[in-house]
């Protein structure tokens, strides 16, 4: 992306006010002097002059299929998680997963070391979409779908509305907009269903795609440019 709007999505500047940084000679790409219209990637290393910190500090993002029985979070004894799943993958040591995906489901956890988005996908004041697939154990019935899209009351709190799709007899998508503790797993207790896979398959534009159980994939180019504008430009 072109230097002033890596800039402005980084909260350093506004896109004029990167130009005007750039046309003064302040701003280096890679020990380079910035010129105005410059790509960068964002592994460059951007630094400002006089100024010995970079401005950013070569933030990575990656996509993780979290395994069934690993824990996102905190393990306790005998329990095993994220963070054991991922050492000697080669990733960064301050990477970590933003937000929660319980011990019996699995699928989709971004890992980041950039603390910036933390607030910024958990705040439930922001509204983001979450995708996944689930599988019960009894056939769905007729007005499942109708009454999971409508909102459900689980524990006097009724769910905003979401969007289901039926895949077959037994299983659905869903996509919501918030995420209380074990809330799909709830919704679908209170219509009489039990859960027997939950998976989830995309947060925001990041999709799970391919990759195996306990494995990651670098998210890069658009894909990371359009959730970093996604979520950023949050208000």
């Amino acid at each position: 992306m072109r230097i002033n709007k890596y800039l402005a999505l980084h909260n350093f500047s506004t896109r004029r006010g990167a130009d005007e940084l750039i046309q003064k000679g302040l701003v280096f790409i890679n020990g380079k002097k910035a010129k105005l219209g410059d790509q960068v990637e964002e592994t460059d290393k951007i630094e400002l002059k006089g100024n010995k910190n970079e401005i950013s500090k070569s933030y990575v993002y990656y996509a993780y299929n979290k395994p069934i029985g690993t824990v996102t979070h905190s393990p306790m004894e005998e329990e095993k998680g994220i963070l054991d799943n991922i050492k000697g993958k080669n990733l960064p040591n301050d990477v970590f997963p933003i937000g929660r995906l319980d011990k019996a489901s699995h699928g989709l956890i971004i890992l980041t070391n950039d603390g910036r988005i933390t607030d910024k996908l958990l705040n439930p004041k922001y509204v983001h979409e979450k995708e996944y697939v689930v599988k019960t154990l009894n056939k769905l019935r007729t007005s499942f779908k109708e009454k999971m899209e409508s909102g459900v009351n689980i524990e006097d709190y009724i769910t905003k509305k979401c969007s289901v799709k039926i895949v077959d007899d037994s299983a659905f998508k869903i996509t919501l907009t918030e995420g209380k503790k074990h809330q799909i797993r709830r919704m679908c207790s209170a219509l009489f269903q039990e859960v027997a896979d939950l998976k989830r398959i995309r947060i925001m534009n990041i999709k799970l795609g391919a990759v195996k159980d306990n494995t990651v994939r670098k998210i890069e180019g658009k894909e990371l440019e359009t959730f970093l504008n996604l979520v950023l430009n949050q208000n």
